[in-house]
């Protein structure tokens, strides 16, 4: 995988909480190399204001399908 990719994270089908999401895209961060966005991307995460929130600032770490 080329470093400035983002990884990909299948969301539909899967649980909405996000915990949950926030736990499969530290997963696919961790196992792209990117390890160092999984504290940026939990942290922004769970200090967002809401659910919508949460899901744009998801979105900048990695594709969701």
């Amino acid at each position: 995988m080329e470093r400035n990719q983002k990884p990909s994270v299948k969301l539909i089908g899967a649980d909405g909480n996000i915990f949950s999401i926030l736990g499969r895209v530290s997963r696919a961060l961790k196992e792209n190399g990117k390890e160092e966005q999984t504290k940026e991307v939990s942290e922004r995460g769970m200090a967002s204001s809401s659910y919508s929130e949460a899901l744009q600032i998801i979105m900048e770490y990695v594709e969701v399908e």
